[in-house]
């Protein structure tokens, strides 16, 4: 899997593996995506910051990703 989904490969995810899912944004299938995930956060609606940055870090440990970015660890904390 590349670190690119379709549409029709995005919809049938379940809503467990998205960082938002409410919004079913930042999908995290796999470890590729959870690193896509952190160097996208950036973009992520400052609200849903610290929810994303916890998701993040959560799905890394899952697939033995380290999360490097001090600004997801940072929001993971509040």
């Amino acid at each position: 899997m590349s670190d690119r989904l379709t549409y029709e490969e995005k919809k049938e995810l379940p809503a467990d593996v998205f960082g938002l899912p409410e919004r079913r944004e930042y999908p995290m299938p796999d470890a590729a995506h959870v690193r896509a995930a952190e160097a996208y956060f950036r973009y992520c609606p400052e609200d849903l910051k610290p929810k994303l940055a916890r998701a993040i870090l959560q799905r890394a440990q899952q697939f033995g990703v380290d999360v490097e970015s001090p600004t997801v660890l940072e929001y993971a904390k509040q």
